[in-house]
């Protein structure tokens, strides 16, 4: 099953920290997705870095397309709110529906996914 990368841990894994042995078994195995909203998150800072070869690289990896439903979004927020989970963020529900939308497990560092996946059918990658 393919797995969807945030970029909490693309930037650890730029890092060399924490999860890199798991990101880079994912790598190995050709399981990784990425999508157009992380991409955006990271492409930027890597350009001012000058960082090129990397950019393409991610720009190579297989995407899930997005196809955002709004009333979903206002939905899961609500769910979120309804449960006391605050502060999550638009990108990430974003993020999660992407992922539930293409059976994909998620690989986050973000803690808002794992109290998010109690209530959502979101898989998480451990």
């Amino acid at each position: 099953m393919s797995v969807l990368v945030d970029s909490s841990v693309w930037i650890e894994y730029f890092r060399n920290a924490e999860q890199s042995d798991v990101l880079e078994m994912l790598i190995e195995e050709d399981l990784v997705v990425t999508n157009e909203l992380i991409l955006a998150e990271l492409i930027p800072a890597l350009q001012i870095r000058k960082l090129k070869e990397l950019v393409t690289l991610l720009r190579e990896i297989k995407r899930q397309p997005m196809n955002i439903d709004w009333n979903d979004i206002i939905k899961m927020q609500s769910l979120c709110l309804n449960k006391g989970t605050n502060g999550v963020g638009i990108p990430d529900l974003i993020i999660a529906q992407n992922s539930i939308q293409g059976g994909l497990r998620l690989l986050s560092n973000d803690k808002h996914f794992f109290i998010m996946s109690k209530f959502l059918p979101l898989g998480i990658y451990r």
